[in-house]
């Protein structure tokens, strides 16, 4: 687990979490620099729950200990202090009495921070591993539904304009019919920020019966669509008031879609420089001369 992604660590858990554990997730998230300076006892006390409890919490969400916790808590709070990219001190709630600047500033910084956690913790070699099969692959299905399938769409226009032979689909019926087409010459990229929706997760594992090689993009590296994809490129979120998780992970995935459509543009350099060439006047084209007023 990268030492940046603690907080977002528990967020993603949290749904898993029940009863008295999900009280210790929840405190933790609310305050994480005041549980800083608590012992696990504190802690257990603060939550209505026990000193086990919280240690049980930690090997719930992957770590070894409450000492664990408290040195990513504290590692992470360092980080986001010393960091340009987005201030420690811009909370994420707004209400409803906010001024404008302040809307912007909260946002600007959730979005900021959701990209720069996502270059963090970007594993290279699944990047590299996802790119080398779509460059070579006969044919590309994207798999999204809502939010996931805008950036669905936006992965086909990119892939498109390289040359690949790819498509993205948003509704299950037509995805599933492509799935059930595709060869282990394919590759299948299922986005799904829980990597718990079934409209995804149903195409998604049908390709990798039919041998394809399977992308999943999500935000749960243990989720049901991470379980089934070959290669997984994790993204993060930082949520705000007014928008969920899905929301503001979409600049995060979008991160990781131009990062992989960047580097299968290196690996078909000659395809996608010709793609380029014959298409790069085309909207220069459909734009809107200037008229001079008479």
């Amino acid at each position: 687990m990268p030492s940046t992604d603690v907080t977002t660590l528990i967020r993603t858990e949290l749904p898993r979490l029940a009863g008295s554990l999900r009280k210790v997730g929840e405190l933790i998230l609310e305050d994480p620099a005041a549980v800083t300076h608590c012992s696990a006892a504190e802690l257990g006390r603060r939550t209505g729950t026990s000193q086990a409890t919280v240690t049980r919490f930690c090997r719930a969400i992957g770590l070894d200990s409450y000492q664990h916790l408290l040195i990513e808590l504290a590692q992470e709070r360092g980080r986001g202090e010393a960091s340009d990219w987005g201030s420690a001190e811009i909370g994420p709630d707004i209400s409803p009495d906010d001024d404008l600047e302040r809307v912007v500033q909260v946002v600007g910084s959730a979005d900021l921070r959701a990209v720069q956690q996502t270059i963090d913790r970007i594993d290279l070699d699944a990047i590299e591993r996802a790119a080398q099969a779509t460059a070579r692959a006969r044919r590309i299905d994207v798999y999204g539904v809502g939010g996931s399938g805008a950036v669905a769409q936006e992965t086909e226009t990119r892939l498109f304009r390289i040359g690949c032979a790819v498509r993205g689909w948003t509704e299950v019926h037509a995805a599933t019919t492509s799935a059930a087409l595709l060869t282990p010459a394919d590759v299948a990229v299922g986005i799904s920020h829980s990597g718990a929706t079934r409209e995804v997760i149903e195409p998604f594992e049908l390709a990798k019966e039919r041998g394809a090689t399977t992308v999943a993009i999500t935000a749960d590296p243990r989720s049901p669509l991470a379980r089934v994809a070959d290669v997984r490129l994790i993204s993060s979120s930082s949520e705000t008031s007014f928008r969920t998780g899905s929301i503001g992970a979409r600049h995060s995935v979008l991160v990781l879609i131009d990062c992989l459509y960047v580097r299968v543009a290196q690996l078909a350099y000659q395809r996608a420089s010709a793609s380029l060439a014959l298409t790069d006047h085309i909207a220069g084209q459909h734009a809107v001369k200037n008229r001079r007023a008479r």
